[in-house]
């Protein structure tokens, strides 16, 4: 589905990614982990067709992914922005109809009346009673879910998502993460996800592999079992976590304790 290889990038004298190569395959759920300024970003523009590697190659469904069109690119991938919609003065239901642009002729129209799968969207995302709601007056985890469904009326075959959850309490975190994991489930064709994600323990909850990158190298690629090891947390992270089996899924989560931290109460 989506095949990167030996992609190096620099910005300027810095180098960004250094050989990175990856292959996600259809329907999988894909994680990019890493600390700060390891080029998780970058990687994902690269893998979106925005950027051009300075060599190296990626190819969607066998193809380079530099080499289509803008509209037909949008009508196999969206991306989902980690500070949501910004479409002011738009109601939650014009912004969910922009989804549909790769469709759209010259005038804004299109074969198919898009009402039905408008609707059912809607439905998924419990955003019938904001329909008729500017963007300016929703909240943060409002519009992320708004913005989630825009990308749910593109019909992509490949959804990425740069740090969606950034500007979420917990609570939407995980709403907006089970809302794209059901999306996968009922999707008719494979939806192939691939998230930037900071927070590891979401990361190893959602994802079936996960790339580490540090500096803008790959560290490892990996299931969460296989990645999320304590020496390796340590080796990049600069901080040594305990490592335990979640209670109910069985992925590993990490706990982080200051150096600092006493064991008396």
């Amino acid at each position: 589905m989506i095949a990167g290889k030996d992609l190096s990038l620099r910005l300027g004298e810095k180098p960004v990614l250094r050989q990175v190569s990856l292959t996600v395959e259809a329907g999988c759920f894909y994680g990019i982990i890493g600390p700060n300024g390891g080029g998780k970003s970058t990687l994902l523009r690269l893998l979106s067709g925005v950027l051009a590697p300075d060599s190296g190659s990626v190819q969607i469904e066998g193809r380079e992914a530099t080499d289509y069109p803008r509209k037909e690119l949008a009508r196999k991938l969206a991306a989902l922005p980690q500070e949501g919609v910004d479409a002011p003065g738009f109601t939650v239901r014009e912004v969910l109809l922009m989804g549909r642009y790769p469709y759209q002729g010259w005038f804004g129209t299109e074969e198919n009346d898009p009402t039905p799968l408008l609707e059912q969207v809607m439905e998924r995302l419990a955003l019938h009673e904001l329909a008729d709601r500017e963007i300016d007056a929703l909240s943060g985890g409002e519009r992320q879910r708004v913005a989630l469904g825009k990308t749910m009326l593109q019909e992509p075959r490949i959804l990425l998502l740069d740090e969606p959850t950034t500007f979420l309490d917990i609570g939407h975190q995980v709403e907006l993460m089970d809302y794209i994991r059901e999306w996968q489930s009922a999707s008719a064709q494979p939806l192939t996800v691939v998230a930037v994600l900071h927070d590891l323990n979401l990361a190893a909850q959602y994802c079936d592999r996960l790339l580490l990158l540090n500096q803008g190298i790959a560290e490892g690629e990996g299931t969460p079992q296989e990645l999320l090891e304590a020496d390796r947390i340590e080796r990049v992270y600069g901080t040594r976590p305990l490592v335990l089996p979640h209670p109910v899924s069985g992925v590993p989560q990490l706990l982080l304790s200051s150096r600092h931290a006493s064991s008396t109460p």
